[in-house]
């Protein structure tokens, strides 16, 4: 019965089925319902395996006790434990749990200021819960979070109650509340003589920069968003033109404040001098990064520096573009600036930006990285291996090898010839859970 439902309603009816769990079971597990779990084996048998590393494998079993990998080997020569549960994909392509690098779960379509206004957190982290299990029922089993657009930490409340089991969802890092300067991401049109909350956390100076982080660190903030560039415009070549928001000794600052603490950083900018502000501060990612110089790519490379590309947002916004910007758009700037990105060999993790879109559609995003310059298996890889460990996970998620989280997903076909495959994820997996299988 439920699995059929879940076919049906999908990640809406998680949230319903697991709010109702403590009337029927105890919230926590008991230490022997623990043991027992721990001890539990899976079988899972995969006509065709993509582990993140290596080249598709035939016939396959990947061997589950718990909620982590075992061993991987041909079904020829694993040797299966006699009460494991055989979870038959013998007819599929099984790939490592997928991964969104820049997401926003607090992000219910493009109208922010009527979300921020109008709803509170309590009312935000629901929706975000819902935005959440969307994504992990198309693949995404781990997803980075790049601000909560004003709904303060809430973020990380989201991310401890899916990590303690309270909810269903998938294993994030998040951003709490992002940093701007003074008139960046802010609300206009509205009457100056009202007060109105920010989307994100303001800081004006080196101190107030290192004193942000500090507490949003503090706070439990797995990593730091800055936006070092906001606005932007075309100039009559069709360049984007876009001024920095902080200075040069800003960005240091929070970029040392964070690395002191622990924590990497992640920088909006599309061009210009905010982009070249991340990249001499040491950020780990540079996300969207539409129109980069040769300059900027050659920085990137040196310093190892991840793009999160967000293509297919752009893609969404064309029509927009092209009325606001008098037929210049984002779309095409940012593909050639993507193409030359990977063909400089600037590493590339998938990050979609969904939120501003629907949640649960961004697949389509591999169809752009390939459609612009990358083989399947280099996106592909951008959403596994590459995107653990701009994470600093590779220990724990992004291929499919013994020691690892069990995060699987599935497909009927073959990713690496037909990379569209991938927006018809059948089978998803996560900590030795099924939470999807149109394979029965």
């Amino acid at each position: 019965m439920i699995p059929a439902m879940l076919k049906k309603y999908g990640a809406g009816l998680l949230l319903f089925v697991w709010a109702l769990a403590p009337f029927s079971a105890p919230a926590q597990s008991t230490s022997s319902t623990e043991h027992a779990i721990a001890d539990h084996w899976i079988a899972v048998r995969a006509g065709r395996l993509f582990d993140g590393t290596e080249k598709l494998a035939a016939n396959q079993v990947i061997l589950i006790k718990g909620n982590r990998i075992v061993k991987v080997g041909s079904a020829e020569q694993l040797q299966v434990p006699a009460e494991a549960e055989v979870v038959d994909l013998s007819h599929a392509t099984v790939l490592p749990g997928l991964i969104d690098a820049h997401t926003h779960v607090f992000g219910n379509g493009p109208d922010f200021d009527n979300q921020i206004l109008r709803e509170s957190y309590q009312y935000r982290t629901l929706t975000a819960l819902a935005n959440a299990q969307k994504d992990l029922m198309v693949g995404f089993t781990t997803l980075r979070d790049l601000k909560t657009l004003g709904a303060m930490y809430s973020d990380v409340d989201l991310r401890n109650a899916i990590d303690r089991g309270i909810v269903p969802g998938p294993r994030m890092q998040v951003a709490t509340r992002g940093l701007q300067t003074t008139g960046g991401f802010i609300m206009r049109g509205y009457s100056s003589d009202v007060p109105l909350p920010s989307a994100l956390q303001v800081v004006d100076s080196p101190w107030a920069a290192r004193e942000a982080v500090r507490d949003q660190v503090a706070h439990d903030a797995d990593l730091i968003k800055l936006y070092a560039a906001y606005d932007f415009h075309f100039s009559s070549d069709g360049k984007i033109v876009s001024p920095p928001t902080f200075t040069p000794e800003e960005v240091n600052a929070i970029v040392d404040e964070a690395h002191k603490k622990g924590r990497k950083v992640s920088c909006h900018a599309f061009a210009g001098e905010g982009v070249r502000n991340c990249l001499n501060a040491g950020v780990e990612s540079l996300e969207h990064g539409a129109d980069l110089d040769d300059s900027d790519l050659k920085l990137m490379v040196q310093k190892g520096i991840y793009l999160v590309p967000t293509l297919y947002h752009y893609q969404l916004d064309r029509e927009h573009d092209m009325k606001k910007y008098g037929g210049h758009n984002v779309a095409d700037v940012s593909e050639r600036s993507f193409r030359r990105a990977v063909a400089a060999g600037v590493k590339v993790a998938f990050g979609s930006g969904v939120g501003p879109f629907p949640h649960g559609t961004q697949n389509k995003e591999f169809e752009y990285m390939v459609k612009f310059g990358m083989t399947p298996v280099q996106a592909i890889r951008a959403a596994t291996t590459e995107a653990a460990q701009l994470m600093g996970w590779q220990d724990r998620i992004g291929s499919v090898q013994a020691g690892k989280f069990a995060d699987l997903v599935a497909v009927a076909g073959d990713p690496i010839a037909d990379i569209t495959e991938l927006e018809r994820v059948q089978f998803v997996m996560k900590d030795g859970h099924v939470f999807k299988n149109e394979f029965k």
